[in-house]
């Protein structure tokens, strides 16, 4: 694929991107293509919160020069990849230019987010022109704060302006610092959302366990046996066109808190069905299953079988078993919706459980006992119900704490 020339294209950046200001609730258009606001109250969630401090900031893009570059190829990693890697990659005959990154998901409400850890002063060239060629966007990026794809960012953010890195209790805050693109709309939607290379050690990332590949005019399709070879078995290596496979290996990465370090991070290959199988050896060193009262054996996630079985039998004790009419679901391998396009179902790594689902079925505020839920949130968990999108028949695993 060819550079994209940078003259000549600021015209189109007002149509990609909006920006927010610290306290922002609803974004105010300026004749740049940019947009900010003022001051404005903070939500009761985050009535604590502050803007990003210095401590999280990184020099900014000195001189925004060169030509843009295409994003062909994402490799997606478990692990770092080494220098060694990195320099072969670049090697291969056809390659034009590789950008490490660091790449992790969290689930915020129901959705998934993919996001990376990156360089602001280097992966602009690889984003669309009207996010590369506005500076106030890596400004943003390079002070501490997160651009988001709007789509997303709209959804998840907060009255005044934040959004979390995680369901977990203990995720993360950041403030949403630039609606952006940050990938071609052409391509396979694979990375919602950048931060400075700071966060990346701050949510324990996994340090340039990514990459994004430009290509000259070679295809990307002719190299891959290459990159797969010295990115490894476990790594995911995705052409990032409109003949996205699927079927190849794929990575996941959870991030966000102590529960996504304890769960782990795998490789994975999806089914035509929608469905996922996760590798075998996560499976085995991870998955049990326990029986659990009220509603028999459960297979799910091991860290969080015992908060389960502690949950349910205090549901026992306080007299409350006919709260629980049915258990719907635990360790479900597979995307939202069985649509790859929408991401993994937190369900994949076994620590969230559906209840009583004929009666809590999404956008509704359903029948769920609200003594049960009490229960559930002092066990550890987080309950769909509460999120803006309701889904009160799910509980997911937000905090690790100690059968009692």
């Amino acid at each position: 694929m060819r550079e994209v020339s940078r003259r000549g294209l600021a015209t189109v950046a007002g149509a990609v991107l909006l920006t927010a200001a610290c306290g922002s609730e609803e974004p105010t258009k300026t004749s740049g293509g940019v947009s900010g606001s003022g001051s404005g109250a903070g939500s009761e969630k985050n009535a604590g919160a502050k803007p990003v401090g210095e401590d999280m900031a990184v020099d900014p893009p000195k001189d925004q020069e060169g030509a843009l570059l295409s994003s062909d190829v994402l490799i997606y990693s478990q692990e770092t990849l080494d220098k060694d890697t990195i320099e072969k990659i670049k090697a291969i005959e056809g390659v034009k230019a590789v950008e490490p990154i660091s790449m992790g998901e969290f689930y915020n409400d129901d959705q998934q987010v993919t996001y990376a850890g990156v360089d602001p002063s280097t992966f602009w060239r690889f984003t669309p022109p009207g996010t590369a060629q506005t500076p106030k966007v890596w400004e943003r990026v390079a002070e501490g704060e997160i651009a988001v794809e709007p789509v997303i960012g709209r959804k998840l953010q907060q009255k005044n302006g934040f959004m979390e890195l995680g369901n977990a209790s203990d995720a993360q805050t950041i403030h949403i610092g630039a609606y952006a693109q940050i990938l071609a709309p052409t391509l396979a939607k694979r990375i919602d959302a950048v931060v400075n290379y700071k966060w990346a050690e701050k949510m324990n990332m996994a340090k340039n366990n990514a990459m994004l590949v430009a290509m000259g005019s070679r295809s990307p399709q002719s190299i891959r046996k290459q990159l797969q070879k010295y990115a490894g078995t476990k790594a995911s290596v995705q052409i990032l066109g409109p003949d996205l496979d699927i079927t190849a290996t794929q990575t996941a990465f959870l991030t966000g808190g102590s529960v996504a370090k304890a769960v782990g991070s795998f490789s994975y290959k999806a089914n035509p069905d929608g469905t996922v199988r996760p590798d075998p050896a996560w499976v085995s060193a991870n998955i049990r299953t326990m029986e659990i009262p009220i509603i028999g054996p459960v297979t799910g996630h091991r860290v969080m079988l015992p908060q389960l079985r502690g949950a349910m039998s205090e549901v026992v004790a306080r007299g409350l078993r006919k709260s629980i009419k049915t258990y719907d679901g635990c360790y479900v391998p597979r995307f939202i919706g069985h649509d790859p396009s929408r991401g993994l179902s937190f369900h994949t790594y076994g620590t969230a459980i559906d209840l009583n689902a004929a009666t809590n079925y999404r956008g509704i505020p359903g029948d769920m006992n609200r003594n049960v839920v009490a229960i559930f949130k002092n066990w550890g968990f987080a309950w769909g119900g509460d999120w803006n999108y309701t889904d009160p028949m799910h509980f997911e695993l937000a905090k690790l704490g100690k059968a009692r």
